[in-house]
């Protein structure tokens, strides 16, 4: 089966954990502490899971990353710390100007960032061909697709509210400081995908050191990339603990029940990037910005129809759903370009490997 196909069927498939590992968390009790459930799935998600799962799939790892050197691991390290910090920002974001808007623009800024990061630092000599411009205007079109579901998410929650009684209107500095946090936290967010883009050193010792094939040698990738994020995604949820003063409920009445929910969103989370990495390595030289500008958006549809799954369409009026209609349509047709635009790198790719091998043959006769 053709690389681009099956790459996108486990940028999807990655979608679906992705789009799908919050929803566990509706089962919690409500009242709970942030913390108390965030903690656990970040340990769980950033030390735990590498440390005692991925060894088993990545024969190595522990001595790939030893034979990589500060040199090889120090980008993918760092810019998983600051993957973490996105990941605490946005909810501050959520607290400022609300959940609909906050997550229209951090996807967006996400979308450009993951998409055209890496693109721009890995290959920007590829940036003016045809397929350089198809990759680019697919990004285009999908940030276009976020926007129209944020504005989509807006007019749900106020016809769900009864119209603008007893929305709150935001103004002055605290909707500027919300929409600068908002579009920072897709940011820092998006650095998920930079770093992977500096996996290679890492990629390459473990495939040819240690005999992974590729897919295997993500597993590395992604586990300097959580550890970096332990950091500032465990850190951030220690001081939560220690500001609100509830360290006692992680020992509470129900705490088990917590611990198996935050586990299980830790496996979807986890299961989300793997597939990501596993997705991109498939799509050629510029698999990660093309797969993470495409898993996002995916992610985004999932994320909608799980909403309409959990009914919190309900009561929604016509006029959102067909604008939520109408931004999954866009999405899509994003993707699609993204999707022809790596079918084009791939053909330009072959055809410079080409004009390579005929320039040696002729030099040797």
């Amino acid at each position: 089966m053709d690389d681009t196909v099956v790459g996108f069927a486990l940028l999807l498939l990655g979608a679906v954990c992705g789009g799908s590992f919050g929803l566990p968390s509706k089962f919690v009790k409500k009242g709970t502490p942030w913390e108390t459930l965030w903690g656990p799935f970040f340990l769980f998600v950033t030390i735990l899971i590498p440390i005692t799962i991925f060894p088993f799939i990545a024969k190595g790892l522990f001595a790939t990353c030893s034979d990589a050197g500060y040199g090889g691991i120090i980008m993918p390290v760092a810019f998983g710390f600051l993957w973490g910090l996105g990941s605490m920002t946005l909810g501050i974001s959520f607290g400022l100007i609300g959940l609909s808007l906050a997550y229209a623009l951090n996807y967006g800024a996400q979308i450009a960032t993951g998409g055209m990061g890496p693109f721009i630092i890995h290959n920007s000599d590829q940036l003016a061909t045809a397929h350089g411009y198809t990759i680019m205007g697919g990004v285009a079109i999908c940030i276009i697709g976020v926007i129209v579901c944020g504005r989509a998410a807006t007019l749900k929650s106020k016809s769900q509210a009864g119209g603008s009684e007893g929305q709150t209107v935001l103004t002055g500095s605290k909707l500027t400081k919300g929409l600068i946090v908002a579009v920072l936290s897709g940011v820092l967010c998006a650095c998920y995908g930079i770093a992977f883009s500096y996996g290679g050193k890492v990629t390459g010792i473990s495939v040819e050191g240690y005999g992974n094939p590729g897919w295997r040698a993500a597993f590395v990738v992604t586990a300097l990339i959580l550890w970096g994020g332990s950091v500032s995604a465990c850190g951030y949820c220690v001081y939560k603990l220690c500001k609100n003063k509830t360290w006692g409920t992680l020992a509470g009445p129900g705490i088990g029940k917590v611990l198996i929910i935050a586990l299980i969103m830790a496996c979807l989370h986890d299961g989300a990037i793997l597939l990501f990495g596993v997705g991109a390595s498939k799509l050629g030289t510029l698999g990660v910005a093309v797969g993470y500008a495409a898993f996002m958006s995916f992610a985004i549809i999932v994320g909608n129809i799980n909403g309409f799954l959990t009914k919190e369409w309900k009561g929604a009026s016509k006029q959102s759903m067909q604008w939520i209609a109408g931004g999954i349509i866009v999405l899509i047709i994003g993707v699609s370009i993204l999707a022809k635009g790596n079918f084009m790198q791939g053909k330009y790719e072959k055809s410079k490997a080409d004009t390579v091998e005929k320039v040696v043959l002729a030099e040797q006769y």
